[in-house]
Order: structure tokens, then C-alpha cells, then sequence
């Protein structure tokens, strides 16, 4: 049953209403107790969102007793929800419509639980102090995956390594920092003086659903190009998009399918619109829950493109390879080291629209079968996880 330090609950199907931070989570006797902490959650769409979605269902299937603890800006009051055997705690946070997740929710909720296991997911917003700290004050082991990424913004991009140090003591008392890309722990490591043994490697999974005939067979293979991300500035949608009039003059039947939600798709469309090609660019978002239907169309791209100024391990670029996609990616931070391992080809960061167009155009025009790599699942994810946290539980006999 569901603790709460209130009487009475609202009830609304499998949804329950609690005041603010009064949401705790449910919890079974004898089985290992994981909170993970993360900004967003479902149906919010980015890849820490998806990362989470598909370990902690996976978790739960293997009998783990697996809450995620997210917030939600705008509420009021803390909501608790039951999916795939998942219990979902978001709590409200502040302000609303920015993304700083100021939620003291999140710290009341982890100081009133009972965890064997706190894993915090992503560093960048206040979630992760907060919930560190209560961690830390509760004596509950905690392990932290850092989800590096970029910003749209240019000062909250300045201010990373000021916020990775005062982040420091926290982060050393982790009982493990989790890389998904091998540079991390450089990258992370050398700037906090964090020598390499307290950092664990996991990748993300890059599976989907087998894509359907039809789609397999598309006769669109050949012609569309697609950018798969969030619509930031920083993902680099708008560089394709400047690139499509000279793709067009090589290829007149290219369009470029951009894949995605967010703030700045408005003036992805105002560029298109500018540029002539609004006929030749489609944005289009699929639900994170529709994996049958984004097999489907990233099977019928010819191309898939990410030209994002930081990621650590794209899934967007994994799925596409699991699907025997070829790939064409920055010359930046973990896609470097996809291009390094000979899953995709990489360009300089700031190539001019011509250069992108013609390292398009060429990947476009090269006769390559299906190519089919040894790729990590999310079963092989959520395993590695899984094996790390009953570690760290033997070596915390006493804890919670």
C-alpha cells in the first residue's frame, strides 16, 4: 500500500493526489528497493526520459521494487501513477515553464522512504542536489548517471564546470559515478579529481521493434533524411534545414523528415520557410510510447543526421544503426567516439551549410547494404544496472 502522512486521497483510477511532498512510494518486503530521481519523466519526450522509461520497466518485470521519482512544474500537488509495474511520484516544481526544477518534494520524498538504492539521473538541474543531499542525510547509498548533454542557452553552458565543482562533494560520496560513453570519464573525472575506479561503464540500449515489411521495402530509402532530437538550437536541426538548398540542387528529391518536439520548432519553420524548402521539410514528432511506428519510419529513412553540439550516447543515432541506418554525426563529445568505432561518419562541428550538404549528398549516393552492428539492448543496460546496484546493496548490509 501507498504511505501517506494524510488520511484521505483523491482517487481517480490508478492515479492518486496527495498535498505536496506527502507521496511516498510503495514498497514489498523482500525485494530490492530503487528510487531513481530524474527532471522529467514520460510522457515528456528526451533521452534521459526514454533511458529511465526503459530500464525502470525493465527492472520492475525482473520482480525490483522500482519507483521514479520525477516533478512536474505547474502542480500543485504531488501525483502518484502505476505503469508497467512502475510507480511514478512526481512532485511539483518550480518556476513554472522554466526548466531549473526547483522541487523540495524531491528531497522530502527520499528522507521519508525506505530505499535500498538511489540512483539520480542527470546533474543538470536542481533535482540532483537536492536528491543527492537527502541521500546522503539519510544514509542511503546513491549512484549518479550524468546524462552529460547541451543547452540552448550559452550561459548555462558557461556555468557547467562551475556547477560540476560545486557539485563535487556530493558526487564523491556517490558509491558510483555511471558513464554512458567511455570519454566521460575524462571528461567528468579530471576536473572533479576523480580517479577512473569510481566511474562504471553502461551504455544506453539501442533496440526497437522489428520494423514491418512495408516499411523495409519503402521506396522512400534513398530520399529522406531525417533529424532525429528534442527542438533545441543545440541539436543542430536548423544546419540540415540550411543545407537543404544545396542537398536540392543534387538531389531533387530529397526531403528531410525532422523528428522532434520542442521550443524552437517555430523557428525551425520560419527558416524553412525562408530557405524555399517548407515543401521539402517535415516536422513530425511520434509519441515515445508508438516504438512500433518508429521503427517503421526510421526503416524508410536513407539517412539519419545529428549535427547536436554535445551528446554522450545518442539513442536517436543507436536505434537508427540497430536498424541498419547509416549515420552522419558532429565531430563532437560521444558522437565522436560512435564515429571512432566505425558506426557512423563524422563531420567538424561547425561546417558551413555547403560542407553539410555535401557530405550529405555524398552519404546519400553511396551503394551500402543494410549495415548491422552488435549494438547494447536495454535488457543489456538494465542488467549491467541491475548487477551494480545488488554490489553496492552486499557492500551496504546495514543500509536503510
Amino acid at each position: 500500500m501507498i504511505n501517506t502522512a494524510v488520511s484521505t486521497a483523491q482517487v481517480h483510477t490508478n492515479r492518486i493526489v496527495y498535498a505536496a511532498g506527502e507521496a511516498t512510494a510503495v514498497h514489498h518486503r523482500g525485494t530490492l528497493r530503487v528510487v531513481m530521481v530524474t527532471p522529467r519523466y514520460l510522457p515528456h519526450m528526451g533521452g534521459v526520459e526514454h533511458h529511465v522509461h526503459e530500464v525502470a520497466r525493465r527492472m520492475a518485470q525482473l520482480g525490483i521494487s522500482i519507483t521514479v521519482l520525477t516533478t512536474e512544474p505547474g502542480e500543485q500537488k504531488s501525483i502518484v501513477d502505476c505503469s508497467d509495474g512502475v510507480t511514478i511520484v512526481r512532485v511539483p516544481a518550480w518556476p513554472k515553464g522554466k526548466d531549473y526544477y526547483f522541487a523540495p518534494g524531491i528531497y522530502r520524498t527520499i528522507r521519508r522512504g525506505a530505499w535500498d538504492i538511489i540512483h539520480i539521473q542527470s546533474y543538470h538541474t536542481l533535482v540532483a542536489p537536492l536528491a543527492m543531499l537527502a541521500a546522503f542525510r539519510s544514509r542511503t547509498p546513491y549512484v549518479v548517471t550524468f546524462h552529460g548533454g547541451g543547452h540552448t542557452s550559452k550561459l548555462r553552458n558557461s556555468l557547467r564546470h562551475a556547477q560540476w565543482i560545486l557539485l563535487r562533494p556530493l558526487l564523491a560520496r556517490a558509491d558510483k559515478l555511471i558513464a554512458i560513453a567511455r570519454f566521460e570519464e575524462a571528461y567528468y573525472g579530471k576536473p572533479l579529481h576523480l580517479p577512473p575506479e569510481r566511474f562504471v561503464l553502461i551504455p544506453n540500449g539501442s533496440d526497437l521493434p522489428a520494423a514491418s515489411m512495408a516499411a523495409s521495402t519503402s521506396t522512400d530509402a534513398g530520399t529522406l533524411i531525417a533529424s532525429v532530437g528534442r527542438l533545441e538550437r543545440y541539436k543542430g536541426h536548423h544546419k540540415v534545414i540550411t543545407a537543404m538548398p544545396y542537398i536540392l540542387k543534387e538531389r531533387p528529391d530529397a526531403r528531410l523528415w525532422i523528428a522532434g518536439t520542442g521550443p524552437y520548432e517555430p523557428a525551425l519553420r520560419d527558416l524553412a520557410r525562408r530557405l524555399g524548402v517548407s515543401e521539402q521539410v517535415e516536422i513530425r514528432s511520434i509519441p515515445p510510447n508508438q516504438r512500433d511506428r518508429m521503427a517503421d519510419e526510421l526503416s524508410r529513412v536513407a539517412l539519419v543526421v545529428l549535427l547536436s553540439e554535445f551528446e554522450t550516447n545518442p539513442i536517436a543515432i543507436l536505434e537508427a544503426l540497430a536498424l541498419g541506418r547509416p549515420a552522419l554525426v558532429a565531430d563532437t563529445s560521444g558522437m565522436s567516439e560512435l564515429a571512432a568505432q566505425g558506426y557512423a561518419r563524422a563531420i567538424p562541428l561547425h561546417s558551413t551549410a555547403r560542407q553539410i550538404a555535401d557530405a550529405i549528398v555524398k552519404e546519400l549516393g553511396q551503394s551500402r547494404q543494410p549495415v548491422h552492428l552488435t549494438l547494447p539492448s536495454w535488457d543489456d543496460t538494465a542488467s549491467q544496472l541491475l548487477a551494480l546496484y545488488q554490489d553496492i546493496k552486499r557492500s551496504h548490509p546495514c543500509a536503510s
